[in-house]
């Protein structure tokens, strides 16, 4: 069937908050979502008065307590607080790079706003806010903060110039559609190159539900999706719109495919030359 030309517009179209390499090529990095980060939070809090509650067990023992007037145990029970809630995730964040145990159970990191891993100073600021936004205000503040910007940025994030993302990758789907016999001659010269991940994966897994939806739903969601995707990719086929997708995927996995092979064909090529010792250069063991 076909139908009328999709909407295309000259040159390409990216997203203000994705992060571009120097060769304008957009990194598929996602933020984590904010009940994500939430759920983690809790986690590294619920961790963090247990510690506390831990220390104040231990100097409360016969052993310490004896050892400790009221004005020095006031004074430990400060310290071990600060310990537990400044010192402790400073120093977390920054021997794991962003990491703690909350963020390792829902799949999050905490990296620059270029992407890069975060040193002591980023973890530092983060800590240190988060005396307020987090223990002081039970997370009220964090959470307020957060729900009013697209990356979910708490205050501690906003000074550090940091965000968390998310590093869990979905389960891959197997590559079960070619190009559509309509399109074969079409494919051998499209660009769709520019087509971001993010957008690639939400065709993917409408192409592989599409068989589950009522006609009704099947067609409006393939013509959403074409409609956005026709801004990747040139020229625009007048074909139907679950055609087009499906060739566009199709397109994009097999070039992707192919670099792969490519590059692993010059690395093997070059594999004695970069292992191997310079000419007349003797072997030692």
């Amino acid at each position: 069937m076909v139908s009328d030309p999709l909407t295309t517009t000259a040159g390409a179209v990216y997203d203000e908050a994705e992060l571009m390499t120097g060769e304008a090529v957009g990194l598929d990095l996602r933020p984590t979502g904010f009940v994500l980060r939430a759920a983690g939070a809790i986690i590294d809090f619920l961790l963090a008065m247990g510690l506390w509650l831990l220390i104040l067990f231990a100097i409360s023992t016969p052993f310490f307590s004896g050892m400790l007037d009221s004005a020095s145990g006031a004074a430990v029970t400060i310290a071990g607080l600060v310990f537990c809630i400044v010192i402790v995730p400073t120093t977390v964040e920054t021997v794991t790079q962003g990491k703690s145990l909350g963020r390792l159970a829902v799949g999050a990191r905490i990296v620059r706003d270029d992407g890069g891993s975060i040193g002591f100073r980023h973890a530092f600021i983060r800590a240190l806010t988060g005396v307020l936004e987090i223990f002081f205000s039970l997370g009220g503040i964090a959470a307020m903060v957060a729900m009013l910007n697209g990356r979910s940025k708490r205050l501690g994030d906003l000074l550090a110039g940091t965000y968390s993302q998310n590093e869990r990758i979905s389960r891959a789907m197997p590559p079960i559609f070619g190009v559509p016999t309509e399109l074969i001659e079409w494919s051998t010269t499209a660009d769709v190159a520019r087509m971001p991940d993010g957008l690639a994966r939400r065709v993917a897994q409408f192409l592989g539900q599409a068989s589950h939806l009522t006609p009704d739903a099947r067609e409006r969601l393939a013509r959403q999706l074409a409609n956005e995707t026709s801004r990747y990719v040139s020229p625009v086929p007048h074909e139907s719109a679950e055609l087009f997708l499906a060739a566009v995927v199709a397109v994009r996995r097999d070039r992707e495919y192919l670099a792969l092979q490519l590059e692993r064909q010059r690395l093997e090529h070059l594999e004695p030359t970069l292992t191997g010792m310079p000419h007349g250069f003797p072997e030692r063991s």
